[in-house]
């Protein structure tokens, strides 16, 4: 099925906050017995990490991508190839990672807040886009 392409950067937009907000539940739950300024702090530095350096640049990227299609495109094009073995790669070493027990419950926290938030705001950033 094709679609506008302009509609490609609202399906990366819902795509991205819904992992977004997935994975920043697990950390928010995870803080629990951890709350403190300190790994506060450490949250936003992951997240500033993320947001700036990794997802930032990947939204730029692929909304002009999304922009120089022709006008219709199959809805799944919202990404390249890449980016989807990417996200597949995040997803199972997030799954591997929580269900290991190699990493703290505090570590969890930490990260999964600030990488979790960073996910979301890439989807909001795909939203203002479109």
């Amino acid at each position: 099925m094709k679609i506008k392409k302009e509609f490609l950067l609202f399906i990366a937009s819902v795509v991205w906050m819904i992992a977004g907000f997935n994975v920043l539940r697990l950390g928010v739950i995870a803080y629990e017995g951890h709350l403190e300024l300190l790994n506060i702090v450490l949250s936003l530095l992951v997240y500033g990490f993320f947001q700036f350096m990794i997802f930032g640049k990947m939204v730029k990227k692929h909304s002009k991508r999304i922009v120089a299609y022709d006008e219709k495109q199959y809805f799944w094009k919202f990404f390249d190839k890449k980016s989807f073995l990417i996200m597949a790669f995040m997803i199972t070493f997030g799954v591997v990672l929580r269900n290991s027990g190699w990493v703290s419950e505090r570590f969890i926290a930490i990260f999964y807040t600030g990488l979790g938030f960073a996910l979301f705001m890439a989807g909001v950033l795909f939203l203002i886009n479109f």
